[in-house]
């Protein structure tokens, strides 16, 4: 006889897909933080939130009453970046810990995006006008203020001038043909990433991490929350066909890639995939 009332625990990715269910309502740092749970399964996400509120509580004291938005940037900046030490780890920019928001908190060292959820919060909870930016090829934070816009590495705490920001765009730019006539401005670049935006970068960023080092299990793992913040990612499927076919399982990359192939009539790798998935096919007959 079951109980009339459920008290089961959901499971990690049944966690995260609660968070991430509904855009209004998506609770960025604890999905952020949620995703360490496939290496740390015994991770507290609330000690986590109780972490960075500690964090908060220390830097409103430094504020003082009545501060201005461009002091309270002042102090916010000096807090994090300075006091407390938070940075990029330029020694091991690859090491998958540099995206979980657990570690990022006790060693002080991440990539952009995971140290700007940090810093995202703390501004939020200052009462800033701060978002996150989808900048090519390295995460920005920027902060609306009375007398114009702030745009900070969180790599490194530095504020970028439209002239810094520009020379960062130059490879982007020539790689992908936006010169000359086909150039738009550096304001294109900057617009606020939404939280899904931003937990779908921080999960690519490890699924190429998983991806170089052929870690086709933990790759799997990031596809699964990717796909659950994504449903119509197909090429996500593909991905995560291919690497069940790495490990091995014929049937869960048979129905992958058939899910891929019948969402995407015009990929360009279509013969390339209909081929694998008929090799699959045979493997499992």
């Amino acid at each position: 006889m079951s109980s009339a009332f459920d008290f089961s625990v959901p499971t990690p990715l049944g966690y995260f897909a609660a968070l991430v269910g509904e855009d209004d309502s998506l609770p960025l740092l604890e999905a952020a933080a949620a995703i360490a749970q496939d290496e740390y399964p015994d991770m507290d996400v609330q000690q986590v939130l109780g972490d960075v509120d500690q964090l908060l509580a220390r830097v409103r004291r430094r504020c003082g009453d009545g501060s201005d938005p461009l002091q309270r940037l002042r102090v916010l900046n000096q807090f994090f970046f300075r006091d407390m030490g938070f940075g990029g780890n330029v020694n091991n920019y690859y090491d998958p810990d540099n995206s979980y928001l657990n570690v990022v908190l006790r060693t002080r060292r991440g990539i952009p995006i995971a140290l700007a959820v940090l810093w995202l919060e703390l501004a939020q909870g200052l009462g800033l006008k701060a978002r996150g930016v989808n900048f090519p090829g390295h995460f920005m934070v920027k902060v609306n203020l009375p007398n114009g816009q702030a745009v900070i590495d969180p790599f490194t705490g530095q504020s970028l001038s439209r002239e810094d920001l520009s020379e960062r765009l130059e490879p982007y730019r020539r790689r992908n043909g936006l010169v000359d006539d086909f150039d738009v401005p550096v304001g294109l670049y900057l617009q606020a990433a939404t939280p899904r935006d931003i937990l779908a970068r921080m999960l690519r960023n490890l699924k190429e991490v998983h991806r170089t080092q052929e870690d086709w299990l933990r790759l799997i793992a990031v596809l699964d929350r990717l796909l659950i913040l994504l449903p119509d990612a197909w090429t996500e499927y593909r991905d995560r066909g291919l690497a069940w076919a790495e490990m091995g399982d014929n049937r869960l990359a048979v129905a992958d890639l058939d899910t891929y192939l019948a969402q995407t009539d015009d990929a360009l790798d279509r013969t390339a995939i209909g081929q694998r998935l008929q090799e699959l096919r045979r493997a499992l007959s």
